[in-house]
C-alpha cells in the first residue's frame, strides 16, 4: 500500500468524523424541538479502502411533544468523534512526515 493511499484512507476517516460531528451538533441543537427525530450516523467500509459516513433519522419512537435526543448519548458521540478524528489526523501527519523524509532523501 502506498503512502498516498494511506493518507487517502485517513482523510476519508476525518471526513466521516466531520459528518458525524455535524449530525451530533444538529441533534443537540434540536434536543428540545417537539417531534424531532435524532439523526444517526453509519460508517461503511469502502472497497478501495477508507470509510464513508451516511446520516439518517433514527428508527426510534418520537413523541409529538418531545424529541428522542438523549444529551448524554450525544456527548458520548462527541467524545468518540474527537478520538476518531485525532487518530485519523495522526495517521495523516505520519504520512506527511514520511513524504517529507522521502523528498529530503531524493534531494540529497
Amino acid at each position: 500500500m502506498s503512502i498516498s493511499a494511506i493518507m487517502g484512507i485517513s482523510l476519508s476517516g476525518m471526513q466521516a468524523q466531520q459528518t458525524r460531528l455535524a449530525a451530533t451538533a444538529n441533534n443537540v441543537a434540536n434536543a428540545m424541538t417537539p417531534g424531532y427525530d435524532r439523526l444517526e450516523t453509519s460508517f461503511t467500509s469502502r472497497a478501495q479502502g477508507g470509510v464513508s459516513a451516511t446520516v439518517a433519522p433514527s428508527d426510534g419512537p418520537v413523541a409529538d411533544d418531545t424529541s428522542n435526543v438523549d444529551l448524554a448519548s450525544e456527548m458520548l458521540s462527541l467524545v468518540e468523534t474527537e478520538i476518531g478524528f485525532k487518530a485519523n489526523a495522526a495517521a495523516w501527519e505520519t504520512g506527511a512526515d514520511i513524504w517529507d523524509v522521502l523528498l529530503s532523501i531524493k534531494r540529497d
